[in-house]
């Protein structure tokens, strides 16, 4: 048994969430917020079989996509750099970042 936690971006939660249900996967929803653009994340945590484990990252792989997004650097307020303007720039957004972990006992109460 293996234990996945899939972290993916809020425009891909329903549709990862609704596959899951269609699939009859198992899954948790956590909240969560991302570090880098401070914007919401949603964590699936999923428990399987190991046979099931690449029908669970396939899943997740085909409805978790990546995409450019423009972002603008908040100003800085520090005058003593020479130019301080803020340009937007091309980041890549979206996806799954997934962590398959080994289980070593299982309980349901």
């Amino acid at each position: 048994m293996k234990l996945v936690v899939a972290i993916v971006q809020n425009q891909d939660s329903k549709r990862l969430s609704d596959q899951f249900v269609e699939n009859g996967v198992r899954a948790t929803k956590l909240s969560s917020t991302g570090g880098f653009l401070r914007a919401g994340n949603t964590t699936f945590i999923v428990g399987a079989d190991n046979d099931r484990i690449d029908f669970v990252l396939n899943i997740i792989q085909e409805n978790c996509s990546t995409r450019e997004q423009k972002m603008v650097n908040p100003p800085s307020y520090d005058f003593t750099l020479e130019s301080d303007l803020s340009f937007p720039i091309d980041v890549e957004v979206g996806g799954a970042t997934v962590f398959v972990l080994p289980i070593d006992q299982f309980e349901q109460f």
